[in-house]
Formats: structure tokens, sequence, C-alpha cells
């Protein structure tokens, strides 16, 4: 997954449970700032406060989120075997996984990749929207045509 100007690897964990896929995704950025269940917040060291990198945190969730469809043999179903292929609804929730419209219109779907995927977009808590300095846009390798506010919930 590209994000900034390096390639990140990361891992995927997955399991089936009542016909749902369920698939998390693992890697340094994500935890490396998070120790024990409440020594420090998720989105920053203290609320009300951000890590200075969640958007690129949060893009790599979208991007890895994007790839797993791809790349991991879902479906465990005693019925069916093998990937979803195109046949896939992505559940966006929240501002953290807002770009995903975005990384699937412009790396995707623009490549004739997904053409029947389809996401839900859903807002728990409209207070926070993900904003983040102009000068990070180029982090998140998307079109100019993204640019418009830099709030992730615009997506």
């Amino acid at each position: 997954v590209k994000v900034g100007d390096s390639i990140e690897i990361v891992r995927f964990f997955h399991c089936y449970k009542r016909g749902v896929d369920r698939v998390f995704v693992d890697h340094p950025m994500f935890l490396e700032k998070v120790w024990g269940k409440t020594g420090s917040k998720i989105y920053g060291p203290k609320a009300g406060k951000d890590y200075l990198d969640n958007e690129l945190r949060f893009s790599l969730l979208c991007q890895a989120a994007l790839e797993a469809p791809r790349v991991l043999n879902l479906n465990c179903s005693k019925y069916f075997s093998g990937p979803y292929g195109e046949n896939v609804l992505f559940i966006a929730n929240d501002w953290h996984t807002a770009l995903i419209p975005c990384y699937l219109k412009s790396m995707y779907q623009s490549r004739g990749i997904y053409l029947n995927a389809k996401v839900a977009f859903c807002i728990h808590n409209i207070a926070y929207q993900g904003r983040f300095a102009f000068s990070d846009f180029p982090l998140l390798n998307l079109p100019d045509e993204f640019r418009g506010s830099f709030d992730f919930i615009d997506g």
C-alpha cells in the first residue's frame, strides 16, 4: 500500500462467522502509539489532540481495505469458494474510512477494477470530520479533484 512516498506492507487477519467475512488489517502504524486498553487513545495522545500522522494511518487503512478482497481467499461458506471478485460492498464508518470511495474511484474504477463495487458510508459522529492541513494532501496519493476541502468526510 502506498502511503506518502513509501510502500507499506500490511497483514490481514480473517475470520468467517455467521455468514460474514471479517477482515482485520494489521500494521505497526496503527498500534505503535497505543499501549494497553486505555493507556493512550487511538486517535491522539489525549482527548481533543490528534496524532500528527492520522491522515496517513487512516489512508493506509482505507487502501488496505480495498486490497483485501483482491488478495484474500474470502467467502469460507461451504456453498462458495474463492475470492469475491468485483461484487463487493465496502462499509465505510465515519471519517476514518471516508477515503474508501475516493480510492475506489481513482485507483480502481478508473482502471476497470471493482466496477460493480459499492460503498455504504455511515456517519457515527458528525462532530469529528477528519480535517487535515492542505499541505498534507499530496501524501494521500489522490488526484487533485479530491482536494476540495480536505475533510475526509467530504470524500
